[in-house]
């Protein structure tokens, strides 16, 4: 039988997404971290490993000392594997950590193992989930200033804008277009900038492979905006990527709100739209649109005295 040190932890592939999705949609999340194209495109830059054990599906973070996900598998195989996890840490002597735990992760942790973890919640990590009508139809009142930047937008640019959605034939100048927006951006100069670029046109030269649903905005012919992502579960699309040029005023704006209309209204009832990793500008953003709620993450290690 297989034990925890024998398993063989090993980065994600292409031909590891059939497996992979099949644990997904058996059990469903709203973190945007349950997808494979999230899990697959950034698994370089965290260091990220998987592997498939006593039924279950374990991600292994190795960017700052090794971090498990919560196992993604039947509850009770889940428990099981949890407890050997931070058994084996304990015997060797090396901290047990579980990182992108939800508030529903942690209410399980709770009940099956009472006082024995804490969880310290990370505000940055917290994905926004919008009810796609709203995105869609921006109603109501607190969403007014969000209507009036499109029609502006719509007014300068009547008769020579529209909305396309992302195919095959297209990808090309969406490809070219993220080129061009990198270089405006400064990403060659920024860690994280660059890694995001990076899954960004990895995103576009796997969009097929990855089954990803992206759309564009053009003025006067020309791409200015686009926006990729994928569906979590039967009822939560995830936007994993947005770029537009910051010189076309209201460009993010309305891609944002032609997306959800042409890609996720009347099949999706909400949108996450990922987290702000601590960027006030962007956490202002987010918060604009009216977040239905928020999917909360945080850490999770053994209580002080408590041992497995």
């Amino acid at each position: 039988m297989t034990e925890i040190a024998d398993i063989e932890f090993r980065r994600p592939q292409l031909s590891d997404q059939e497996l992979i999705k099949s644990y997904f949609y058996r059990f469903p999340s709203r973190s945007c971290d349950r997808t494979f194209a999230n899990v697959f495109l950034w698994a370089r830059h965290y260091h990220v490993q998987f592997a498939q054990y006593k039924d279950v599906i374990l991600f292994r973070d190795n960017s700052a000392g090794i971090g498990y996900a919560f196992p993604v598998g039947e509850d009770m195989a889940v428990r099981d594997v949890i407890s050997e996890l931070a058994c084996y840490a304990e015997s060797v002597g090396e901290p047990f950590v579980m990182y992108g735990i939800t508030r529903e992760n942690f209410a399980k942790l709770e009940n099956w193992f009472p006082g024995k973890f804490e969880i310290e919640y990370d505000r940055d990590a917290a994905d926004y989930v919008y009810e796609a009508e709203k995105l869609a139809t921006l109603s109501g009142k607190k969403l007014h200033s969000k209507r009036n930047h499109i029609n502006k937008f719509k007014a300068e640019h009547e008769g020579s804008w529209n909305y396309e959605s992302l195919t095959e034939d297209n990808l090309e100048e969406c490809f070219q277009m993220a080129l061009k927006w990198r270089n405006q951006n400064g990403c060659e100069d920024d860690e994280e900038k660059n890694a995001e670029m990076c899954v960004t046109l990895n995103s576009l030269r796997l969009f097929k492979e990855l089954n990803l649903k992206g759309g564009f905005l053009r003025v006067d012919g020309q791409i200015v905006a686009f926006t990729l992502g994928e569906a979590i579960n039967e009822d939560t699309f995830v936007v994993h990527i947005e770029k537009a040029f910051a010189d076309v005023d209201g460009a993010y704006t309305v891609i944002n709100q032609q997306f959800v209309e042409h890609e996720a209204l009347g099949k999706y009832l909400y949108v996450n739209r990922e987290d702000d990793v601590g960027i006030e500008g962007l956490r202002k953003a987010k918060l604009s649109y009216k977040p239905a709620f928020l999917v909360e993450k945080g850490i999770v290690r053994p209580a002080k005295g408590q041992k497995m």
